[in-house]
């Protein structure tokens, strides 16, 4: 999962669609639609609690699991938890206080190229466009580490110099097998790079 930036006098749409051309190009075809959501929670424990962070918690979906929610931690384990665990979280508004306005979505296109599954998709943040998106996997792989040069090769022909290197998730895996929740871990940090990205403009304000 990988960040592209915007193309020059373009707008985040007609770089999704110029992407979109390049990969139609090479022969992919649309295999339908993909979605996936972060909301940000904080602990509320530790909003009492002076001098101390509160740890934030991202609670996320994607479209390509849709049975399951998965809850992260910055630097922490990744649960995966079944649909329900939303509810749950209403519940434990004592300890989690969700950060309405933070949320973050990543919607768009898949495509099918031979073996190589891509979504290609527009981030979002309220109203407004914020990023690109674009997540390749090569589905007959489940060791990671065993495909990446495969996958940088096919990222290369319709990415060219925006390639990404490799994710940090996969340098702790070595040659465990690859599972969801490192998918999600990459947009978790792709989001929040996003999320960075945009404060940027204002803290130069003094």
């Amino acid at each position: 999962v990988s960040q592209v930036p915007v193309a020059e006098g373009k707008s985040v749409q007609q770089t999704v669609e110029l992407l979109a051309r390049r990969l139609e190009a090479l022969g992919a075809e649309k295999q339908g639609t993909f979605g996936v959501d972060c909301e940000t929670y904080h602990t509320a424990a530790a909003l009492g609690t002076q001098g101390q962070t509160g740890k934030l918690m991202y609670v996320m979906h994607n479209s390509e699991y849709p049975l399951s929610c998965f809850a992260l931690f910055e630097n922490g384990p990744c649960l995966v938890a079944d649909a329900n665990f939303d509810t749950l979280m209403v519940k434990l508004k004592g300890f989690f206080q969700n950060a309405k306005a933070n949320k973050i979505e990543s919607r768009g296109t898949r495509y099918q190229y031979c073996d190589f599954l891509v979504k290609l998709g527009t981030v979002t943040m309220g109203p407004s466009a914020r990023g690109i998106s674009v997540e390749v996997e090569y589905c007959p792989c489940v060791i990671a580490n065993d495909c990446w040069n495969l996958l940088m090769e096919f990222m290369q022909s319709f990415m060219g110099s925006h390639t990404p290197g490799i994710p940090s998730v996969f340098g702790s895996k070595h040659d465990s097998v690859y599972s969801p929740g490192d998918t999600m871990v990459q947009y978790m940090e792709l989001f929040n790079k996003i999320r960075k990205q945009q404060q940027v403009p204002v803290a130069g304000i003094r």
